[in-house]
């Protein structure tokens, strides 16, 4: 979507479309009339939408949660290699089975940590924000605007260094929700204190 003035609006995300066959379910939802295409999962945020809502920022878990895959695929790697620079069979042979036991074990991490990321959205419109994590359980957070009574960041050095944290929100007769681990925690708490 590209305005007048030929930018994209902030906020904006564009959909995915995919060619379906006749009758086809699952996932699909939402048929573009005229090309034959459907969309594939929409976001969350995208479904709730009241008249008049827009996005004004949206954030997601960060990617340190492909941290335990990356040092796997390094120690899959580094025994690998270390298994070609042995002459000793057994020795060779023990490297080799190591390797792709972490090569099994990174690529879990990986697409745990690819789901995760899939699965979980955080989202400021201007009513409301909206935390979802899971796909098949799933929970979900929203706390108007005009209840929130103070956002907290908490980050790590690493954190710091890595622009992640956890962001507690507190709510006017609402409770408070910490949403953990997302990537840029002070951008995040500016959309929501920035009125």
């Amino acid at each position: 979507m590209v305005t007048h003035t030929g930018r994209v609006p902030r906020g904006y995300r564009p959909r995915v479309y995919l060619a379906a066959a006749p009758g086809a379910s699952g996932f699909l939802r939402g048929a573009n009339p005229g090309n034959g295409l459907i969309e594939v999962m929409a976001r969350y945020i995208d479904e709730i939408l009241q008249p008049g809502e827009r996005v004004l920022y949206s954030t997601n878990a960060h990617w340190i949660f492909y941290f335990p895959a990356i040092v796997a695929w390094v120690v899959a790697l580094g025994l690998f290699v270390a298994s070609r620079r042995f002459d000793i069979y057994s020795v060779e042979m023990l490297c080799l089975f190591g390797s792709g036991l972490a090569a099994l074990a990174a690529l879990f991490w990986t697409v745990k940590g690819w789901f995760h990321r899939l699965t979980t959205e955080t989202d400021v419109t201007n009513l409301r924000v909206v935390h979802k994590i899971g796909f098949i359980k799933r929970r979900t957070f929203e706390m108007a605007l005009d209840k929130v009574e103070s956002v907290d960041v908490n980050q790590t050095i690493l954190g710091r260094i890595l622009n992640y944290g956890d962001v507690t929100i507190n709510g006017v007769g609402e409770g408070r929700e910490t949403i953990r681990t997302i990537a840029s925690p002070l951008a995040f708490r500016s959309s929501i204190t920035t009125r």
